[in-house]
């Protein structure tokens, strides 16, 4: 049986129109399982976004108590800073001339409490 062109061509045309739309169709079958796999992609970076702002709050909370504690530090040394410059300046050097005596004296008056301390508590 032989074929004739107008078959010929229509055996072609059907054989490509086949194969066109099996290429087609797995194609679209792919990007479908491809458009799955991305929606459930997102609906993890969502749940990771919310968890990355919940944690940006804390981080933001802790920072301002953070910065609270650096202030109250930073008055606290500047007070500490006053504090041994008043000793320094008013009460230590003024009385320095006494130390040579002051010092042997209050070395013997706290020798004498411990040994008393000591007999008290029969050590």
């Amino acid at each position: 049986m032989t074929l004739t062109l107008n078959q010929f061509l229509f055996l072609v045309l059907t054989f490509t129109a086949v194969v066109v739309a099996v290429y087609i169709i797995r194609f679209l079958s792919q990007l479908r399982r491809a458009t799955e796999e991305g929606e459930k992609t997102m609906v993890e970076v969502r749940k990771l976004i919310e968890n990355l702002n919940a944690l940006e709050g804390m981080v933001k909370e802790r920072l301002v108590s953070l910065g609270e504690f650096v202030e109250a530090s930073k008055k606290t040394a500047a007070n500490l800073s006053e504090a041994s410059f008043f000793l320094t300046t008013r009460v230590l050097r003024p009385q320095s001339k006494f130390w040579p005596v002051v010092l042997p004296i209050a070395s013997y008056f706290w020798r004498q409490f411990r040994k008393r301390k000591e007999k008290r508590h029969g050590g």
